[in-house]
């Protein structure tokens, strides 16, 4: 195990393909929720970008064989709790994570995410990059990182596909901007914003 920590802050099964990523590459990761969502760590595959970007610069793989030599896939935890509840979530994380996290992937109700990540925020190492997603739609946000002491990797979700607007915005394209996300903090890039889908039209 690569002995890297991670807490993934979100409704339950959200974040899960960030999660099952994570896993395989080594990380420990802690999942609160108010519901139960396993998470399921298949075998590593040969060619899958998503893992390959997932490890930190200068990496070189073990054996040669890619993902899946010698690597051993890391952990996932679930905590059962509740966004109305942030220090005793913050509380219950940190037992779960036994030691600070390298990173925080975040996507949290807006009355919420104030207090939940302002209360998690104490969990992180010093310099312990952030991926936050925040939906685009409904009443306007401001596109700012809500932890400025750590570099963040904002994503704004939108409503439709940019591929094509009279359809709502593909799974696989939120996951994969998302997990896009994912990388570019773990590479220890700058503050950047990402937008994922377009605002649904309003109707008059």
């Amino acid at each position: 195990m690569a002995g890297r920590r991670a807490l993934i802050l979100a409704g339950t099964g959200m974040l899960s393909e960030v999660a099952e990523t994570l896993v395989r590459e080594g990380w420990h990761v802690v999942l609160p929720s108010r519901r139960y969502s396993p998470i399921a760590v298949p075998e590593p595959k040969q060619g899958v970008a998503a893992l390959k970007a997932l490890r930190p610069r200068g990496h070189r793989p073990t054996n040669g064989t890619g993902t899946g030599g010698g690597r051993k896939p890391g952990r996932a935890l679930w905590v059962e709790s509740h966004w109305d509840r942030p220090r005793e979530l913050a509380k219950k994380a940190e037992a779960a994570l036994g030691g600070p996290a390298d990173l925080m992937v975040a996507w949290v109700h807006e009355q919420y995410r104030r207090s939940v990540l302002g209360a998690c925020e104490r969990l992180l190492t010093p310099h312990a990059p952030v991926v936050e997603v925040r939906g685009a739609g409904g009443p306007p946000v401001e596109p700012e990182p809500l932890l400025t002491a750590h570099p963040t990797q904002l994503v704004m979700v939108g409503a439709v596909s940019e591929l094509d607007n009279s359809r709502p915005l593909a799974h696989a394209e939120l996951s994969g901007a998302i997990l896009f996300a994912v990388n570019r903090a773990v590479e220890g890039r700058p503050t950047s914003l990402h937008q994922v889908g377009l605002s649904r039209p309003l109707v008059r």
